[in-house]
């Protein structure tokens, strides 16, 4: 009898960490630690632009390039959008690597890291009519 509801106990502990594991890695929404790139870093993307390091963009780990994300620093309440066109970062513990325009908008270029909330923006369309 000790056995069983021990087993019981067990297995509902096992579903809520699944379930709140599920929750915090959420496909539209994740927090975490963000980098940005280095100054003097130069070179091409994953998805095989030339680093710009004027523009709004991110690496990701598995996004699909192209992803919006509105970065928001939960401190602060700033928040930048960014577009995913390269992979990394590569360090456990982080989940985005920032431009470094982005760094900047967001004042982290003092800290070097940031905790950050980001948020999936969904694909804005334009269509036109054709006659």
């Amino acid at each position: 009898m000790e056995f069983r509801s021990g087993l019981i106990a067990f297995a509902s502990i096992l579903a809520w960490s699944a379930f709140d594991v599920a929750v915090a890695q959420s496909p539209h929404q994740f927090t975490g630690i963000a980098a940005y790139y280095s100054t003097d870093y130069s070179g091409r993307t994953a998805c095989g632009d030339t680093y710009d390091p004027n523009k709004f963009t991110a690496a990701h780990r598995s996004l699909p390039f192209g992803t919006r994300l509105r970065v928001i620093d939960p401190r602060s309440k700033r928040s930048v959008v960014v577009v995913v066109n390269d992979r990394g970062p590569f360090t456990k513990g982080r989940v985005l690597d920032l431009s470094l325009a982005a760094a900047k908008a967001l004042h982290m270029t003092g800290r070097g890291l940031m905790k950050i909330t980001a948020v999936v923006e969904p694909n804005v369309t334009t269509e036109t009519a054709t006659r």
